[in-house]
């Protein structure tokens, strides 16, 4: 049967008819966004029918809603009391083939209103039919309903669409649009079945799966199916589309052109065109890349430079170039985007996991399949412990390439054996110091009520080493302190050197050092009033507890007075006298005694020992003080040290005060000792040899080496 086609005046007519109380519509408004779905469109069946639309108008209490399906339609079973409305009604009716529903609850412009109808039967022949709405205060409007002969909705055949279809390459698979035979129902399950089980990953998060653009309930793997549940929103749909992302892990099969992906819905079985992968072409990608560095010693601090060309795959914006290192104590425990770049670009953001790094595009990075990376000096990247060839592996779109090897040299750092004597030793790493920190101080600089204040806090020792970067020391304020969400590491100093990184958690503030601090060694943290903490706005006692991320439990807590009288002071320690003041040269190496770490163009660098002095009057500084603050070429162990610059060359022996300058032997003002595992050498005598001088900056304490 062909279409019923009814013009406007005449469907009025009828209306004015059967309602006479109802008079036709004056407004010019009509519903939005009709839909019509059968659950079954069979000709001659008996059919569930659902209706959904959009008010362009009010509708107040006790108007009315009409719903007119083609005379060819059979009403006849259809109970009033089984139509279910989503708003509240007072009264419906069944007159025909018309519906009447009277509204009991105020409706506004914009709302959305479903009513489904069960019992409706379907029209003997096949066509297309028509079903009307409209309402007291909106002109009708139509949605056509299709009818088929043998019921059969289902399509063969559906599309399959992939992102990538070379083979065994990780990639997106969207499936549909699938005309289904019955509705989709919440909390069913689909199975989709591919053409084989190694294609699946062993689990999908339903966040990488989409149901008509909807994330499903859940999915689970079994085999070659996934089983995927129907969430609420796609509920009463009967037509499907199925979209893997790339996330979910689905790998293409090895080449071929016959596969097919089958869907099954209520025992009924939907089967896709058949699609095509192809074989692996030989692309231009790198097989390997080259690695430069701007140190290679051992254990070196270093820039690292490399560049890949990963052929057909293409490093997008917003998506991650991972970058695989030999070993996870390569890698620092805290990363500034700011030290990295890709094709010149500075990363959104940059992430570490064991022994590796994240890199993150930026939003305006534009694609490219050839990725060069620069890790600049500043990032604290260190080389290897042991000499030896090396290799890194980068990441783009799930491809992977590895460098080519390249070679860390010089003097292997090896632990001396147990036998030999060293002076002092410190305490192995993870192995805990005997501390005792009854005499460890906490202070305020400002202990009025409601003000900014700074902290000191003085540690005596810490019973397990902290190493830079990655350990913290954890200062937790007590409830009244507020602390600030940022604290800038400017702000904060540990032994007199400007903190790696603060974090805050809440009220609590973790302290990054940039040195190491050995076990039963000690630490001074300094947070600065620039900080911004605030002292609590009630006059009382307040207790501040310490803590390190190494040891558990509490390391000690002190009560610090808020709004209190202060307390009294010492006398005044006489202080020297000042001297006249000295232009140090630009190009000088500072350091201070007892401070781990030294300063070279205005930067502070980590020393791994202090420097001290020795029998009254021979500064001693670690030997990686030459290498890193004067640039000489140094390699040492834990029982040797060379030095060399140009044709000059000092060699050292620890615990001997001895030394041999270009093959002659020399007496040392002190002995080589090796403090922290880390040799420390009279600088005078280093300096005086190798034309270096030495001067003393009264105004900083500190001692400084220039050329």
């Amino acid at each position: 049967m062909e279409k019923s086609k009814k013009t406007l005046p005449i469907v009025l007519a009828t209306a004015l008819v059967s309602t006479p109380l109802v008079a036709a519509p004056q407004s010019a408004y009509a519903i939005d966004e009709l839909s019509v779905d059968a659950d079954d469109n069979t000709a001659g069946e008996e059919s569930d029918y659902t209706i959904k639309f959009t008010l362009e108008d009010d509708l107040s209490a006790g108007d009315r809603i009409y719903i007119e399906f083609d005379s060819d339609f059979d009403l006849d079973d259809v109970s009033k009391s089984d139509i279910d409305t989503d708003f509240d009604n007072s009264s419906i009716t069944v007159s025909g083939n018309r519906i009447t529903i009277k509204v009991d609850e105020d409706l506004e412009d914009g709302d959305d209103v479903q009513i489904d109808i069960p019992g409706v039967v379907n029209p003997e022949d096949e066509g297309t039919y028509d079903v009307t709405v409209w309402t007291t205060n909106e002109d009708e409007v139509s949605e056509e309903v299709d009818i088929e002969e043998d019921g059969d909705s289902s399509s063969d055949d559906y599309d399959v669409e992939i992102d990538d279809d070379t083979e065994e390459e990780e990639t997106a698979y969207e499936l549909g649009p699938i005309d289904l035979k019955d509705k989709l129902e919440e909390g069913k399950w689909i199975t989709v079945t591919f053409p084989d089980e190694d294609m699946l990953p062993s689990e999908i998060d339903t966040d990488d799966v989409d149901i008509n653009e909807y994330e499903p309930d859940d999915v689970t793997v079994d085999g070659k199916d996934v089983e995927i549940k129907i969430p609420s929103k796609v509920d009463g749909e009967k037509e499907l589309t199925i979209k893997f992302y790339k996330s979910a892990g689905i790998t293409n099969p090895s080449a071929d052109d016959d596969y097919t992906i089958n869907v099954e819905w209520k025992s009924e079985d939907y089967e896709s065109e058949t699609f095509e992968i192809k074989e692996s072409s030989s692309s231009s990608a790198s097989s390997d890349f080259g690695v430069t560095l701007s140190d290679s010693g051992v254990g070196a601090r270093s820039s690292y430079t490399f560049e890949a060309d990963f052929g057909s795959r293409k490093l997008k914006s917003d998506s991650d170039v991972i970058v695989e290192f030999p070993s996870a104590d390569m890698v620092p425990g805290y990363l500034n985007p700011s030290d990295f770049s890709i094709n010149g670009k500075t990363p959104r953001k940059v992430a570490s996991s064991g022994n590796k790094i994240y890199l993150t595009t930026p939003y305006s990075f534009t694609s490219s399949s050839n990725v060069k990376v620069n890790i600049s000096y500043d990032a604290w990247l260190t080389n290897p412990k042991t000499a030896g060839n090396y290799q890194l592996k980068m990441t783009v779109d799930g491809k992977t390439i590895t460098s080519k090897p390249f070679t860390i040299s010089g003097l292997t750092v090896t632990p001396a054996p147990a036998s030999t004597p060293t002076p002092n030793p410190a305490p192995a790493a993870g192995t805990p110091a005997q501390v005792n920190n009854s005499t460890s101080t906490i202070t305020l600089t400002n202990t009025a009520v409601g003000k900014a204040t700074g902290v000191n806090i003085a540690i005596k020792g810490v019973s397990m080493p902290l190493y830079k970067q990655r350990d913290f020391i954890e200062i937790v304020f007590p409830a009244g302190y507020r602390v600030p969400a940022y604290i800038a590491p400017a702000n904060v100093t540990v032994n007199g050197v400007a903190a790696n990184f603060v974090a805050v958690r809440g009220q609590n503030v973790l302290v990054y050092p940039a040195q190491d601090i050995p076990a039963g060694g000690a630490a001074n943290v300094v947070i600065g009033a620039g900080a911004n903490i605030i002292n609590p706005s009630v006059k009382n006692a307040y207790s501040i507890s310490v803590f390190t991320s190494e040891e558990k439990g509490l390391l000690f807590a002190r009560a610090v007075g808020v709004g209190m009288p202060a307390p009294a002071q010492k006398p005044a320690t006489p202080q020297p006298q000042p001297q006249p003041a000295v232009t140090v040269p630009a190009n000088a190496a500072l350091f201070k005694l007892n401070t781990p770490s030294f300063t070279l163009h205005g930067k502070s660098y980590p020393l791994q020992a202090a420097p001290y002095l020795a029998n009254g009057s021979t500064t001693m500084v670690p030997a990686q003080f030459f290498k890193e603050a004067l640039a000489l070429t140094t390699y040492w162990n834990n029982y040797t040290v060379t030095i060399v610059r140009g044709t000059n060359q000092i060699k050292l022996t620890v615990g001997a005060k001895t030394a041999r300058v270009n093959g002659k032997e020399v007496t040392l003002p002190a002995p080589v000792t090796l403090k922290n595992n880390m040799p420390m050498i009279p600088i005078r005598f280093v300096t005086d040899s190798l034309g270096y001088k030495v001067g003393w900056d009264a105004k900083t304490s500190s001692v400084y080496v220039y050329r």
